[in-house]
């Protein structure tokens, strides 16, 4: 299966680089990625979160908090939506007929109405909890503004199968081929899930918000403080977070054939797409 690495507007952090570790300066915005993946399947696309989509640019402040707008300041460009990119590549919405989701968060579901024939799949406690919306923090992050398509998502209880390379995962995802895992990472969000995708050369896992910063997976792990204290801010669970972080680095260590890989790390995506988080997948040209 071939899989098309999407960066699906990039978020700018008050903090600079204090949050993403390479900017110049402290007092200015950092620049983060929304990685998003296309996979290529013997029968349709699918889509691996969806980032923000054309609604959040069109209307960016009836659809997000003010509070996030302020902190995360997102590069509301149409072109970078993953709908806009997709048909940069010469494909068309329609033919995405799956969303694997790995949580509600509005920077990873905000390009949901832009697919509403999709079966979206995520965990049944990701969209319990975030339906409940208890907190002040949860009515920021979740934003039912971008649920649209809720009468097409179709939710798991948890593990179901064999175990994946020694995390529990879920196997079998109603009308997807059985080279596509949902791999529960809670901590960030209750129901949060990295998802696996076997290429036929080797496994991919996107590990979504389980780590933020590819330092955090190293022997000796490190992130920019700013960035560590964004996800202490975010957690749902610290101890299930920091848990999954270190079977993460274990496997990073000891697994061949893998690459592993978060949804806002810029080198990390840069480095998986071959070009500029700040460019759209190429196909052929679009008008801006």
């Amino acid at each position: 299966m071939r899989v098309h690495h999407l960066n699906c507007i990039s978020t700018c952090p008050l903090g600079g680089r204090l949050m993403d570790g390479r900017s110049k300066e402290i007092l200015g915005r950092g620049h983060l990625s929304c990685h998003c993946l296309l996979v290529e399947t013997p029968r349709c696309l699918v889509l691996v979160d969806t980032g923000l989509g054309l609604r959040d640019v069109a209307h960016p402040h009836a659809r997000l908090s003010r509070f996030f707008l302020a902190l995360l300041r997102p590069e509301f460009r149409e072109q970078m939506t993953a709908v806009r990119q997709i048909q940069r590549l010469g494909f068309q919405p329609a033919d995405v007929r799956h969303i694997l989701l790995s949580h509600l968060d509005f920077d990873h579901a905000g390009g949901l109405d832009d697919f509403p024939h999709a079966t979206v799949h995520l965990l049944a406690r990701e969209r319990a909890h975030a339906a409940r919306q208890r907190t002040w923090l949860d009515r920021q992050r979740f934003r039912p503004q971008q649920w649209s398509t809720r009468a097409r998502w179709r939710t798991y209880p948890g593990a179901q199968g064999e175990p994946w390379m020694g995390f529990d995962c879920v196997r079998g995802l109603d009308g997807l081929p059985p080279e596509l895992l949902l791999v529960p990472l809670p901590g960030h969000t209750h129901g949060h899930t990295g998802i696996a995708v076997d290429t036929g050369a080797g496994w991919k896992l996107l590990a979504a918000d389980a780590y933020f910063h590819a330092g955090e997976l190293d022997a000796s792990p490190h992130c920019p403080p700013g960035l560590r204290a964004y996800q202490w801010m975010m957690e749902l669970d610290r101890d299930a977070r920091l848990r999954n972080q270190q079977r993460l680095r274990d496997l990073a260590r000891t697994a061949q054939g893998i690459d592993i890989f978060c949804s806002h790390d810029v080198a990390e995506f840069e480095r998986l797409s071959g070009r500029s988080a700040r460019v759209p997948a190429a196909g052929f040209a679009m008008p801006d």
